[in-house]
Order: C-alpha cells, then sequence, then structure tokens
C-alpha cells in the first residue's frame, strides 16, 4: 500500500499509523521481488561500539551493512576502520567456524570480516539477502595489490557461492542495465542466504583533487573486461537529479551500474524523480534516513518513529534505507513493498 502526501510531517503521522498495524512478515517479505522491496541498513556495523562482534550485526536482522576498508600504502591488506588509516578497528575476529564466532580477537581487516560474515553464513543456512556495503576511504590501489582483481579474488575466495555477483543479474544480457529493465533480478526467497557487494568511493578519495580514478568508475572498467569473475557491484555514489550516470564520460559505461547510492534528503526533496530507479529495476541505497524533515534521532528514535521513516523511504523507492538504529533490531528487520 503506498500513501502519497504533501507534507513530510503529515507522511509521518500517517506513516506511522500505518506501519504499527501493517507489519510485513517475514513470509510475506520472501514472496517480493528483491527489487521491489524496502530494507534497513546500518552505517558502519563494524565498530565495536555498536556490536561487539560482527556476527552481532549480522544477528542483527539488517538489510544491509557497511564496512569501511583502507588500502593505501601506510599499512598492509585491506583495513577496516573509519578513521585510523594504519591499522584495523574493527568488531571482525577472522573465525573460520561457526563455533568460533564471538571467541577469537577483534579488529581484524576485511579478509578476517569475510571469514566471519562466511562461518555465520554456515551456521544460518538461507538467511535473509544481505547487502554488504564498502566504501573504500581512500579508493583502490592496485599498485599495492590491493585492485579491482584482487579484491574479486578475496571475496570469491572467502564468500564463494554466497555472492550474489554481477554476472547472474547480467545472465542472457548484454550488461547489466538491459537486464535490470529487463526485470532480471531474482525473488527475495531466490536470493535467500546471499551477500551482494555494493563499492562506493571513500569520503578521502573523493575529497582528493589527486585522484583521477575513484572507486565507481575503476571497479565499472573492470566489471565490463572480467564479468565471469566480477564479485561486486560498483555503485553511482550521491544523489542527483535525472541519470547520475551521465556524469561518465565514457558512455559505454554507464550500463554497468544499476545501483545508486545517496542521501536520503536529497531523494526526498521533491528535485529526483525516485519513480525513475523503480520503473528500471535500479537498487536505490538511501543513507542517513534520520536526517529526513522532521529529523529524528540517528541512534535511539522510537519504534514508532523509526518504522514510519522506513516506511516513508519506502514510497520514495528506496530499497535499502539506512541509519545508525543498531538499537533497534525489530526495525532493522522490517521489509516493506517499495513504492
Amino acid at each position: 500500500m503506498t500513501i502519497r502526501t504533501r507534507t513530510a510531517g503529515a507522511s509521518l503521522t500517517l506513516l506511522t499509523a500505518l506501519t504499527l498495524t501493517l507489519p510485513t512478515t517475514p513470509a510475506a517479505a520472501a514472496d517480493l521481488p528483491y527489487i521491489s522491496s524496502t530494507g534497513v541498513g546500518v552505517h558502519n556495523a563494524y565498530e565495536k561500539a555498536k556490536y561487539p562482534y560482527f556476527a552481532d550485526a549480522l544477528d542483527s536482522g539488517a538489510a544491509m551493512l557497511e564496512l569501511d576498508v583502507w588500502t593505501n600504502f601506510f599499512g598492509s591488506g585491506w583495513r577496516v576502520s573509519h578513521d585510523n588509516p594504519f591499522g584495523n578497528d574493527s568488531n571482525c575476529e577472522n573465525a573460520t567456524t561457526p563455533a568460533q564466532l564471538r571467541t577469537k580477537s577483534r579488529n581484524q581487516n576485511l579478509a578476517g570480516c569475510l571469514s566471519d560474515i562466511r562461518s555465520w553464513h554456515d551456521a544460518h543456512p538461507g538467511h535473509r539477502p544481505i547487502v554488504l556495503k564498502l566504501e573504500l576511504k581512500d579508493g583502490f590501489a592496485a599498485n599495492l595489490g590491493r585492485g579491482p582483481a584482487e579484491l574479486d579474488t578475496l571475496l570469491n575466495s572467502k564468500l564463494g557461492d554466497a555472492l550474489y555477483r554481477p554476472g547472474q543479474l547480467a545472465a542472457g544480457h548484454p550488461d547489466l542495465d538491459t537486464a535490470a529493465r529487463a526485470g532480471a533480478w531474482p525473488s527475495r526467497s531466490a536470493m535467500a542466504g546471499k551477500f551482494l557487494v555494493e563499492l562506493i568511493p571513500g569520503t578521502l578519495e573523493e575529497g582528493n583533487s589527486s585522484d583521477k580514478l575513484w572507486t565507481d568508475r575503476e571497479y565499472a572498467e573492470h566489471l565490463r573486461t572480467h564479468l565471469p569473475t566480477a564479485a561486486a557491484f560498483p555503485a553511482v555514489h550521491r544523489a542527483e537529479p535525472g541519470d547520475p550516470r551521465n556524469r561518465y564520460a565514457d558512455p559505454s559505461l554507464r550500463p554497468w551500474f544499476v545501483v545508486f547510492d545517496g542521501d536520503s534528503t536529497a531523494y526526498t526533496s521533491g528535485s529526483i524523480d525516485t519513480t525513475w530507479y523503480h520503473r528500471n529495476h535500479y537498487l536505490l541505497i538511501a543513507t542517513d534516513a534520520h536526517n529526513v524533515t522532521p529529523a529524528i534521532d540517528p541512534v535511539h528514535p522510537t519504534e514508532s518513529e523509526a518504522r514510519a521513516r522506513v516506511a516513508l523511504m519506502a514510497t520514495h523507492h528506496a530499497s535499502i534505507t539506512s541509519s545508525d538504529w543498531y538499537p533497534l533490531p525489530s526495525v532493522l528487520a522490517t521489509v516493506l513493498p517499495r513504492g
């Protein structure tokens, strides 16, 4: 059901009543096409202040979990941290079996996080589909062995058949855009037990005037020539009116983007036609949902406020709406019809 009103305040009131009386059951959610559902994500789910272990984040019910990754020469490997480029500051522990979850030392790198994810996956067959959002804080570093090909190798080696890959969407189609517009996304039930990896450029990368090859373009260029082994979906980062892919000077690169990631306030401002994303079956990740007018607490809103905000973002065609609502697992597990 879709409720539309002219003011955010009125929407909040009506949608609060709607979401409190019409919850989506797990069985009903499984019947939805994956592209026609709206789920809830957690920003920076690797932070220990939110979850003692990444396994706890996976247990939360969230439809998206975010990891920040560093690749530069200040340290080795793919480091997971918010603002420390030299080492790891994460709740990941490198569990290699389900029995090791919540038993080992934390502050592990991306490989350790992926090992936790695989171990948790093995203990929860048929789990909800989960987007793993990777923000590459300073971009790829192919010259250091941390480029798109190496990321594919890492993701494939750790997650294997638990990944939903771009090649699965594109099967029988010349590119991802054609596949998406043809409705090639599977159902939520067919996506059970799968992780979809989304890549966005990082804050340091986007602020670096000398960096001319950001994560989104670098991985898309790799993806179109390595589709069979590609493990991730590059996202067009930051909201814009019209088709944001027009920012890419090379038109042949544009059909390899079907995931879009931007601020919720932009998608609700009225300047962006979000029906375009729904009509073309693109994934739309809407961040910082708490900032939409009227703003609510980014961490501790009431459950009714958070549920209403998720429902509001569903009417704006968000596939995932995210904030820092980790204290509200019942909200994180919410799945609504999109639109």
